[in-house]
């Protein structure tokens, strides 16, 4: 039976938008709504993780994997009905390279700590320049929407690009060539889509697509209210994955015939817990002596028991992990990543080697000072994995004499407070745009927008730092995949020593969505189902 046509679904997300422009936010519902009214040149399909023509329908690379012909889709216009031109590709890759746009995707896009370059022979014709061989190749093309030259090129120009398309933006102003549009924005509430009339891509049978209508994406901070929108048919599906207590509810509603639940096996990308290593804004906090110390770091690893964790915060759909890499990428996975006992004896003597010890008999080791190993951890407020996993990091490190306070803050001043390097430590799931490490160089160089303990350094703040430097450009250049494996289990055993961000359990996903939904092909890459919008239809008369 063909995919009905028409009809609207509602989604839940968690956190408004930061932004309508991706170029310069990072956030999970600006990443959203770029894959629905966004396109890129090639993407990466979210299932099978194979490189598709997108924007462009073909191309041509030279033997040496550095130059690439894309040639552009006839006919293809923006939603209010502009050509869309190589120009707006040169564009968009200008604006990503520009500083005063500070772009997030700047790091990503580079090839040997270069900007890749962009040319145009004609309207329909992009050659793509990397300075040096690039082993994901076009892969991080992906990482890439084109915006509109006609509306963002004045922004550019006048130095306020970062600015643009923000959350006062009219909706009319925001173009695409994605398979929706936005139609209304009401801050803290919803973000409403409608279809693109002008949309490009056509299914199998020649069908014009998107099939729906409208999507409807409903602000829902908090996970209880969230399940239960969910379970009462309020939301046909949400933007993540459901948390470990939901299963059985969910499940119980599969059997009842009202939702459908998927398990896609251990997610890729794990909580995360690190301190703000960042010396210009730390040097002078006197616990920035020993929390810059490895060794203080490892005391940590070594007192946090992650079967007990994972058991404790994911209600035993976990598995334990050390290391930015689950096993649920299966291509870069390493399990010989350095790993850390669960020993409380040996997290305290690893404290007593740093001059920390308990010398008032507060409970509270302290250094000779009298600087007290106690600590407040930001957090995202209403995610009920945050809050438990905040409380077993709480319980696990008293037991070793560190203190720590948990800060729970919406997600929009957590991320402020995170770009300032205003805090002191962070529990969070910062989550890669690709398998691929290369495609994460924005995690892993000084200089990345995402290098989250120290966001963005003019040069390495450490020598290991600066090795990783080293090896992943190194990697990223390299062409040979068996290189490219050892040179990042090199970066993996490195990162594994110093701790920058410690890890400790990576969740089992399962997603939950209406039953009247069509076309549903889950990811473990978020956002899990609308990655594939323009395919998703839902149930005749329904």
């Amino acid at each position: 039976m063909s995919p009905a046509r028409g009809g609207q679904i509602v989604a839940s997300i968690r956190a408004e938008p930061r932004s309508f422009n991706r170029l310069v936010a990072r956030d999970q519902s600006t990443d959203l709504l770029t894959f629905l009214t966004q396109g890129r040149l090639v993407r990466i399909n979210r299932a099978s993780f194979d490189l598709e023509p997108w924007l462009a329908e073909r191309w041509e690379s030279s033997a040496d994997g550095r130059v690439h012909t894309l040639h552009l889709r006839p006919g293809v216009t923006w939603s209010d009905g502009m050509p869309f031109t190589s120009a707006d590709v040169l564009f968009s890759v200008q604006a990503v390279f520009d500083r005063r746009a500070q772009s997030v995707l700047a790091s990503s896009l580079a090839a040997g700590g270069q900007p890749i370059r962009a040319a145009a022979p004609d309207a329909q014709t992009v050659v793509i320049t990397f300075p040096v061989p690039s082993g994901p190749g076009l892969r991080l093309l992906d990482q890439l929407p084109i915006l509109p030259k006609h509306k963002l090129q004045g922004a550019l120009a006048a130095g306020t690009f970062a600015s643009a398309w923000n959350a006062a933006t009219p909706p009319a102003e925001i173009v695409g060539t994605g398979p929706f549009v936005v139609r209304e924005y009401q801050p803290g509430q919803r973000v409403v889509l409608d279809r693109n009339p002008r949309y490009w891509r056509r299914a199998p049978d020649g069908a014009a697509l998107p099939y729906l209508d409208r999507i409807v994406l409903e602000i829902v901070p908090e996970q209880n209210a969230e399940l239960l929108r969910l379970q009462s048919g309020g939301t046909d599906l949400s933007s993540s994955e459901l948390r470990p207590e939901d299963y059985a509810p969910v499940k119980q509603a599969e059997e009842q015939g009202r939702l459908r639940l998927v398990e896609l096996g251990v997610g890729p990308d794990a909580d995360a817990f690190w301190f703000c290593l960042k010396p210009e804004v730390k040097g002078k906090d006197p616990r920035f002596v020993f929390v810059q110390r490895p060794e203080f770091r490892a005391a940590i690893s070594h007192a946090v028991d992650r079967e007990a964790f994972a058991h404790t915060v994911f209600l035993g759909a976990a598995v334990p992990v050390w290391g930015p890499v689950t096993p649920g990428n299966t291509q870069w996975f390493w399990p010989d990543v350095p790993r850390y006992a669960y020993d409380e004896a040996r997290a305290r003597d690893l404290l007593a080697g740093l001059g920390l010890e308990d010398r008032d008999h507060n409970g509270v080791v302290e250094d000779a000072r009298g600087t007290e190993a106690r600590f407040t951890v930001i957090t995202q407020r209403g995610i009920g994995w945050y809050e438990r996993g905040t409380a077993v990091l709480r319980e696990s490190l008293a037991r070793v004499g560190i203190a720590i306070d948990v800060a729970p803050l919406e997600f929009g001043a957590m991320i402020q407070r995170m770009l300032a390097c205003d805090y002191d430590a962070m529990y969070y799931r910062p989550v890669f745009t690709d398998l691929d490490p290369a495609g994460n160089l924005d995690f892993w160089l000084t200089s990345g927008s995402a290098h989250v303990w120290n966001l963005e350094q003019r040069v390495p703040a450490t020598e290991w730092e600066r090795r990783i430097d080293t090896l992943m450009l190194e990697q990223a250049a390299t062409i040979d995949p068996e290189r490219r494996h050892e040179q990042f289990n090199l970066v993996q055993r490195i990162a594994g020593e110093n701790l920058p961000v410690l890890y400790f359990a990576a969740p089992r996903l399962y997603y939950g969505h209406s039953v009247r939904l069509r076309g549903v092909v889950p990811s473990v890459l978020r956002p899990p189902v609308l990655w594939n919008a323009d395919s998703l239809s839902v149930a005749p008369g329904e």
